[in-house]
């Protein structure tokens, strides 16, 4: 059994139904990834269910791989109606990873598929990290 120190400020309702905060705290894991070697090449797999391929962007800059991911809310809803409880997520998030500045856009190759963005990096440093 683990103790946690209880939040005075913490209301099950509020919190539940619709405090930004609880929300905030589940959309963290937005872009989970995974990250595999291979003798050649570093291979990230990154989750983005819900969203298109349109709306994802990568970019290289001074050794910086960088996942842009956009989801846009289609307004169709009506007026009167009210929610009781909101977790899908609408907006933009980014991933940063250094790949190495020796790495060019031509030398990546990216595909999306089921929701899962896969990124085959060639090994040309040997360092690689999550900045995000």
């Amino acid at each position: 059994m683990r103790l946690v120190p209880r939040r005075d400020s913490f209301d099950f309702i509020d919190n539940f139904f619709g405090n930004d905060e609880f929300f905030t705290r589940r959309n963290q894991g937005l872009m989970k990834t995974d990250i595999r070697e291979t003798d050649t090449k570093f291979i990230i797999e990154v989750d983005l269910p819900g969203y298109s391929k349109e709306n994802i962007d990568l970019s290289l800059n001074d050794g910086y791989l960088e996942i842009t991911a956009k989801v846009e809310k289609e307004d169709n809803s009506d007026a009167n109606e009210k929610y009781v409880c909101k977790e899908r997520y609408y907006g933009e998030c980014s991933r940063s990873f250094y790949v190495g500045e020796d790495v060019k856009e031509e030398d990546i190759e990216a595909k999306f598929k089921d929701g899962i963005l896969t990124i085959d990096v060639p090994k040309k440093d040997s360092t690689m990290e999550d900045i995000s």
